[in-house]
C-alpha cells in the first residue's frame, strides 16, 4: 500500500479484482478505505459481473435514482463522454458527494476505467474529516447545531431540457418534480463507529441551511465549499485503462475534471447501500450511557 497524498488516497498493489477475495484480504482492503477514504487498484481486467462481485466487498449494491443503469446490469452506470461532445458539462464535473439528497446516500462508490483520454480526465477527491478539523473551535461549534437541506434539483422540474449543453451519452432523467423535494442532513456528519466528525455539504445538492433562505445561507455555504476543497485536503488520480477507484462517499467529496474535449472517456460505476447521516446530537444520544 502506497499513500498518494498527504490528506487522503492510497494505491494498493497485489490485488486481482477479477477473483473472489479471501475474507482476510477483503478486511484489509476495507481497513485501507477507512484510513485513506479513497483507494486505487491499477492494471485490473474485470468483466462487468466481476466488477459487481468486487464491489460487494464494500457493501450491498444499490441503484441510484435519475441515472439509468445498463440494460443487463442495472446496478452499473456507464459514465461516458464521447469524443464529439464539445463545450458541454460532464457527469460529476463539480465537487459533490454522490446523491446526498437521499435518505440513505450511498456509502461507497466504485469506478472502473475502460477507456481514458490521451490527456486530461483526472478525478479529484477531498477529505471532509480534515476540512472539519481545520476549522476554528467556534466555527465547529456553530456548525454542529445546523442541518442543511439537500435536493436532487439538478434533475428536477426547473432544470433545462435534456437536449441542453450537457453530455447526452448518459441516460439522465430530467424534469422530475420529485427531485426538487428537500431533505435535511446534519452539516457535521459523525462516523458512528469512530465518533470522528466530517463536513457534509456540497455545492451540487446542498441548497440552504434548514430554516434559512437560500440567500441567507449563501455566504456561509460558499465559505465551506471553498474551505473543504483547499489543495491540502485533496488528492488527484490520473486514470489509466484498468484502474479501479473506490471511495467513501460519506466523508469525502470528488470531482471529475472536464478537460478532455475531443477524446472518449468511458467508466463503469457501482454504489453500495449507505445509512442515514447522523450529527453530533444523534451520535451523543446513541453512545453508551444514553437512551
Amino acid at each position: 500500500m502506497r499513500p498518494v497524498g498527504g490528506a487522503l488516497g492510497a494505491e494498493i498493489g497485489g490485488i486481482d479484482a477479477s477473483r473472489a477475495m479471501a475474507p482476510g484480504i477483503a478486511d484489509q482492503i476495507r481497513a485501507a478505505l477507512d484510513r485513506h477514504l479513497v483507494i486505487f487498484l491499477r492494471d485490473q481486467s474485470v468483466s462487468l459481473g466481476q466488477l459487481k462481485a468486487f464491489s460487494t466487498c464494500f457493501g450491498e449494491l444499490t441503484r441510484v435514482p435519475y441515472v439509468g443503469g445498463l440494460a443487463d446490469h442495472p446496478q452499473i452506470i456507464a459514465v461516458l463522454k464521447e469524443a464529439d461532445e464539445h463545450n458541454i458539462s460532464t457527469f460529476g464535473g463539480t465537487w459533490h458527494t454522490d446523491f446526498s439528497f437521499l435518505e440513505h446516500p450511498p456509502a461507497a462508490s466504485i469506478l472502473f476505467a475502460e477507456q481514458v483520454p490521451a490527456v486530461g480526465g483526472d478525478t479529484l477527491w477531498a477529505n471532509m474529516y480534515a476540512a472539519y478539523e481545520a476549522l476554528s473551535p467556534g466555527m465547529q461549534q456553530t456548525l454542529a447545531g445546523l442541518n442543511a437541506m439537500h435536493s436532487g434539483h439538478v434533475y428536477g422540474a426547473a432544470r433545462p431540457p435534456a437536449n441542453s449543453a450537457t453530455s447526452q451519452s448518459i441516460r439522465i432523467s430530467r424534469n422530475n418534480p420529485e427531485a426538487d423535494v428537500e431533505r435535511a442532513h446534519p452539516v457535521v456528519r459523525v462516523n458512528p463507529r469512530t465518533g470522528r466528525r466530517a463536513l457534509y455539504v456540497n455545492p451540487v445538492y446542498t441548497t440552504r441551511f434548514e430554516d434559512m433562505t437560500q440567500h441567507e445561507s449563501r455566504g456561509l455555504l460558499g465559505f465551506l465549499y471553498a474551505h473543504c476543497t483547499r489543495a491540502e485536503f485533496t488528492c488527484r488520480l490520473q486514470w489509466a485503462p484498468g484502474t479501479i477507484a473506490v471511495w467513501d462517499n460519506r466523508y469525502s467529496l470528488h470531482m471529475a475534471v472536464n478537460d478532455y474535449d475531443g477524446y472518449r472517456r468511458l467508466m463503469y460505476r457501482t454504489s453500495t447501500v449507505g445509512e442515514t447521516p447522523i450529527g453530533p446530537a444523534e451520535a451523543s444520544a446513541s453512545s453508551p450511557g444514553h437512551g
